[in-house]
């Protein structure tokens, strides 16, 4: 005998939700698109609305978070291996430098 194992309404919300993330961010799909591929998969129009703009909003504040931590630790680095090259300890840090100089300018670019 084979059970059938039932997906309650919360899992089947939060794939979705997984689903619109998928599609935003590997894919590269309008919000349209994925409201209307959201649609396709059986979601009521109101809710595959109300997931897209959910998803939008977290990843618009996942990739600010992500921005900040860059400039941050760019910034520490490249500061870091200016002041220890300054030291003069013997050793010029290039790669610190240019790393961190390069993290926190990737950082900037994607701020804007």
């Amino acid at each position: 005998m084979e059970s059938n194992p039932t997906v309650t309404q919360g899992e089947s919300l939060q794939s979705s939700y997984s689903y619109a993330a998928h599609l935003l961010i590997n894919q590269k799909l309008s919000a349209m698109e994925t409201k209307n591929a959201l649609v396709a998969q059986g979601l009521d129009e109101t809710s595959a609305v109300q997931v897209v703009e959910e998803t939008l909003v977290q990843t618009k504040a996942a990739v600010k978070d992500q921005t900040k931590k860059d400039m941050l630790y760019g910034a520490l680095w490249c500061v870091g291996g200016i002041v220890a090259t300054a030291a003069d300890i013997g050793f010029i840090f290039w790669g610190a430098i240019v790393f961190g100089g390069i993290q926190f300018f990737r950082g900037v670019a994607n701020a804007t």
